[in-house]
C-alpha cells in the first residue's frame, strides 16, 4: 500500500464561503481493502478514472482537511492522520512524518487563528491533527479552536476498543482535557452558513457537513460516501462500517437524491479534484459524479 505524494491546495467558493482543501497524503489501495466487489465495476465507469482509479486499477483515496472560511470564522473539518502516532493495527499510518502543519500554514492557515475544529467522526484519519506531540505530551494542535465532537459519536468510541491503536487516547482525549472540547447534537449549527446533517452508519454519530450561502450549496462528505463509485453504487458499503446492518446504504439512499440538486458535493477522501456534482443515472438508484 504504497503511500504517494500530497496533492496541492485546491479552493472552491460557495457563496460567500471559501473552502480550501489542504492534502496530507495520498494511497492506493486495492478497492477490495475498502470497498469490497468494487473491483468488478470500475471499468464500467469511464468517470472514474484518471482522478478516482489510478491505471492499474487501485482506488485512489487522499488524506485531507478541509478549511471553510464562513463569516468570519475558520473551521477545520476533519484532522487527517498526524504525526507521531502509534498505529500498528494501520501500517501506512505509522508514526508518519509529514509537513501538514507547514503546508497549513503556508496556505494561510496558522493552526492558533483556527476558530473550530469540526470532526464528521472519529476515526483513526479524520482526528490525528487534533494534537501533536510536544515534550512528550500530546497537546491540542489548535489551542484557539473549539473542538466540535457529536455527543454520541464520542460516547461510543469512548468506550469500544480501537483496531488501529490508541486513537481516542491520543487525539480525542487529550482536547477534552484541555477543555477545548464541546459534545453537540448531530444537526448542531456552527453558523448561519455551516451546520451538521446526521449521516449515520459508517459510525453511529457521524455527520457530514452542510454549507449554504448566497443561493449556492455545499456538502462535506466525511465517510458516508469514501469513493465516488459509491454514488453509481449506493449498496457498496465499506469494510470500514462500524455496523454490517445496512444502515450506511440506507443514509446514502436518503442523502444522493437530495444532494442531486445542484450542489457541491466535497468529498473528505476523494482525490484528484475531491469536488463535483451528482446527476440521476440510467439505471434505479443510480448517480453519476461529474467532478
Amino acid at each position: 500500500m504504497p503511500t504517494v505524494e500530497k496533492s496541492a491546495p485546491i479552493t472552491w467558493t460557495v457563496g460567500d464561503v471559501r473552502i480550501t482543501r489542504i492534502s496530507e497524503l495520498e494511497v492506493h489501495w486495492p478497492f477490495a481493502v475498502l470497498l469490497p466487489g468494487a473491483e468488478d465495476l470500475i471499468d464500467d465507469y469511464d468517470w472514474l478514472r484518471p482522478d478516482f482509479v489510478t491505471d492499474d486499477g487501485r482506488m485512489r483515496l487522499s488524506m485531507h482537511s478541509l478549511v471553510v472560511e464562513s463569516a468570519g470564522m475558520r473551521i477545520v473539518v476533519d484532522t487527517c492522520v498526524g504525526n507521531d502516532k502509534s498505529r500498528p493495527g494501520a501500517p501506512p499510518f505509522e508514526q508518519l512524518s509529514t509537513p501538514f502543519l507547514e503546508d497549513l500554514t503556508a496556505a494561510g492557515f496558522a493552526p492558533e487563528t483556527i476558530d473550530a475544529v469540526a470532526c464528521t467522526h472519529l476515526h483513526v484519519d479524520h482526528v490525528g491533527w487534533n494534537t501533536r506531540l510536544v515534550g512528550g505530551e500530546w497537546v491540542p494542535t489548535f489551542g484557539n479552536a473549539r473542538y466540535l465532537f457529536v455527543k454520541n459519536e464520542f460516547d461510543y468510541w469512548r468506550a469500544e476498543p480501537q483496531d488501529y491503536g490508541p486513537v481516542f487516547e491520543d487525539s480525542v482525549e487529550p482536547v477534552m482535557d484541555a477543555g477545548l472540547g464541546d459534545l453537540v447534537a448531530p444537526d448542531h449549527r456552527i453558523n448561519e452558513e455551516v451546520w451538521f446533517e446526521s449521516t449515520p452508519g459508517h459510525t453511529p454519530g457521524h455527520v457530514s457537513v452542510i454549507i449554504e450561502s448566497a443561493g449556492e450549496r455545499a456538502v462535506i462528505t466525511g465517510d458516508m460516501t469514501h469513493h465516488p463509485l459509491q454514488f453509481a453504487h449506493p449498496d457498496l458499503a465499506s469494510s470500514a462500517d462500524y455496523s454490517r446492518d445496512g444502515s450506511s446504504t440506507a443514509t446514502r439512499l436518503d442523502a444522493y437524491p437530495r444532494w442531486a440538486d445542484g450542489r457541491l458535493i466535497i468529498g473528505t477522501h476523494f482525490a484528484g479534484r475531491t469536488a463535483g456534482r451528482i446527476k440521476t443515472g440510467d439505471q434505479p438508484n443510480s448517480w453519476i459524479f461529474a467532478p
